[in-house]
């Protein structure tokens, strides 16, 4: 059975795709698309919850956004350095599983894994493309690079529409409750503040505003976006 994708999600740790870009993984599942999520570190850092509570939120979290695949690449939290080694397992990954489109974090970003993890995706997905690269496995040229969103806003290049599937995005958020709920014996952290899911809620709704919807998620895109024809 084919492993093939048609949209493959990177982030740092677990949850960063659900914050920026969960509900178009769900948006495009729900139209039959095959969607997928890689995370590059098991967040063993994190100051609440664990590697194993981490994987459970996970596959729950994968479960209600309807994932055909989740992915972790295992590299150290707070490690993510772009060794030849790092990108050639982001390689491998992405030759295997054939996306179309390709997400990753916004470049600029609070958090140094984001920033990270945006520059290694943009070097796997341009070297996944390059024949002597990796040999061993057949190149694999992806269609789209975009860019989404985890702690901050900014203007977004495309906004899509994701009113009608909110509620799976918000409960694949909350699915990670070792971040985002406060508890005995969890610390204080930015993610388990109140403001930080009314602000994640708030953004997209300024972006579903701007295309005259409930809500939206923006990407960016690091290449000039191309129109057959300007009316349609």
């Amino acid at each position: 059975m084919s492993e093939h994708v048609d949209i493959l999600a990177f982030g740092a740790h677990p949850d960063d795709v659900e914050i920026g870009a969960g509900g178009i993984l769900a948006k495009q599942a729900a139209l039959g698309y095959k969607t997928a999520i890689c995370e590059l570190t098991y967040a063993e850092l994190s100051s609440n919850g664990d590697v194993e509570t981490r994987k459970r939120e996970g596959k729950k979290a994968a479960a209600i956004l309807q994932l055909a695949g989740r992915y972790s690449l295992g590299f150290p939290d707070r490690g993510l350095t772009g060794t030849a080694e790092q990108i050639q397992e982001m390689v491998r990954l992405i030759r295997r599983l054939q996306p179309k489109v390709v997400l990753a974090p916004y470049w600029e970003d609070r958090h140094p894994d984001h920033v990270a993890c945006s520059r290694l995706v943009k070097e796997a997905v341009f070297d996944a493309a390059i024949r002597k690269k990796v040999p061993e496995v057949a190149p694999h040229r992806v269609q789209r690079l975009y860019y989404y969103f985890i702690n901050n806003i900014g203007k977004a290049d495309v906004i899509v529409d994701i009113s009608t599937v909110y509620d799976k995005k918000r409960a694949a958020i909350l699915a990670f409750e070792s971040q985002f709920v406060p508890g005995p014996g969890r610390v204080a952290t930015p993610l388990n503040q109140p403001s930080y899911l009314a602000m994640i809620e708030g953004r997209d709704q300024v972006w579903g505003h701007q295309i005259g919807a409930a809500y939206g998620e923006g990407l960016v895109s690091g290449q000039p976006l191309a129109l057959r024809d300007l009316v349609f």
